[in-house]
């Protein structure tokens, strides 16, 4: 089994978030407000940029994103400070695209939008909780997002990985995380803030299946670091959540 030095069986997944997007841009307006669209900011791409600097000693056996612009381009200037290293070929994982928003209703302002977002995953945990009225199930998109981690994980040859993705997922992946990958962990979900371009560090222990056959199971999982932001290690000046901070300025 391919194990981080010094171990017998464990793999580490830097996690990422995508750099800074203007959920308001053109771009949304011209796809009929298919956020999927959004590429990242000029801030976004400082962002992603000193998280590629951070990495830039790390060697990445794999290294994947959702597949939509904001999460492909993180990854690829990630991936541009790896001077010293080759870097992988860049994988598209659908299973990691954010969680599905509902219908926001009627709102007349940001201010108003971001009343009714910035409390959203406070009720993750609640049986058939939804994005927004009528929007994924977050059990549903936690079956989803940590299926993809499992398979990564269950797949030969590799100890390191890269994942760029997105505020929702990483924050199911590391509720689950949080819980030893054994259970649901959608009730700690609300805990994990994301802020853009954000480097989370979970390790997962792999020892042979229980059951004899062939492959690996996940033994236990270990967060060594959540919502580190090279950019501004120490969040001066962040005193907003991340969604606070997409709608703190009304463009009218």
């Amino acid at each position: 089994m391919t194990a981080l030095p010094g171990t017998t069986g464990r793999r580490r997944i830097y996690l990422m978030r995508h750099g800074h997007v203007d959920y308001f841009g053109r771009e949304i307006e011209a796809a009929g407000g298919d956020t999927k669209v959004v590429p990242l900011t000029p801030l976004g791409q400082h962002q992603a940029d000193a998280g590629g600097h951070a990495l830039a000693h790390v060697r990445f056996d794999r290294a994947i994103c959702s597949g939509v612009p904001r999460t492909r381009q993180t990854a690829e200037r990630v991936l541009a400070g790896q001077t010293d290293n080759p870097a992988p070929t860049l994988e598209i994982e659908p299973d990691l695209i954010e969680i599905h928003n509902g219908r926001f209703g009627e709102v007349k302002s940001r201010a108003e939008l971001a009343a009714k977002m910035a409390f959203y995953f406070e009720l993750a945990g609640e049986p058939g909780a939804t994005m927004l009225e009528h929007g994924e199930v977050f059990a549903d998109a936690e079956r989803r997002a940590v299926g993809a981690i499992r398979r990564l994980l269950a797949e030969p040859g590799w100890h390191t990985a890269l994942i760029a993705a997105h505020e929702g997922i990483n924050r199911l992946i590391l509720g689950w995380a949080a819980l030893g990958a054994k259970e649901s962990g959608l009730r700690a979900v609300k805990a994990f803030e994301q802020d853009p371009a954000c480097i989370n560090v979970i390790d997962f222990d792999m020892v042979p299946n229980a059951d004899g056959s062939v492959g690996t199971e996940i033994q236990r999982a270990i967060i060594k670091a959540i919502n580190v932001t090279p950019y501004n290690y120490f969040k001066h000046g962040m005193n907003m959540t991340s969604l606070e901070a997409i709608f703190a300025k009304d463009p009218r």
